[in-house]
């Protein structure tokens, strides 16, 4: 049982670094490349797409199995292993921070701007830089949390 729940948070781990870093590599700077009113309808159909059953499945497991994973007794688990587990929870943990009180409020008041209140330019402005700014802190965290965890399944002392 505990290989199986670090493979789980080894795998949802990697499941959600790609997709952020697809984010921050090719899908943000594509957008970039779209008028205002291009960006800002993008961005809302995205939002609208994103929190779907199997994202949430892999949103919350990222933080379940790793702390599974810690929680439960292994016989010869080395104490690098465990320190290296805990530190890939505390850096999804802190992903999730970031991503619950830096990227969601901003998509919200996205989605809040739907009826055309104030010109795109405007909406675009408030949103985009700080929502790429939370986005790159997330993505690194979630990478080394990926890297760490990878690291415990394979290091033996």
């Amino acid at each position: 049982m505990p290989a199986l729940l670090l493979a789980l948070a080894i795998v949802s781990t990697g499941l959600y670094a790609g997709f952020m870093l697809i984010f921050q590599t090719g899908i943000m700077p594509a957008l970039a490349r779209l008028s205002d009113e291009e960006f800002v309808h993008a961005m809302r159909r995205i939002n609208e797409c994103v929190p779907k059953p199997v994202f949430l499945l892999v949103f919350f497991g990222l933080v379940a199995f790793p702390a599974a994973a810690l929680f439960v007794p292994v016989d010869g688990r080395t104490d690098t292993q465990k320190w290296l587990v805990l530190a890939g929870l505390v850096c999804a943990v802190l992903n999730h921070v970031v991503t619950a009180g830096g990227n969601i409020p901003l998509n919200n008041a996205l989605a809040a701007s739907e009826p055309a209140d104030e010109p795109a330019a405007a909406v675009r402005a408030a949103f985009e830089k700080r929502w790429n700014g939370f986005h790159r802190i997330r993505t690194l965290l979630i990478l080394a949390s990926f890297g760490l965890l990878t690291a415990s399944a394979v290091v033996t002392s």
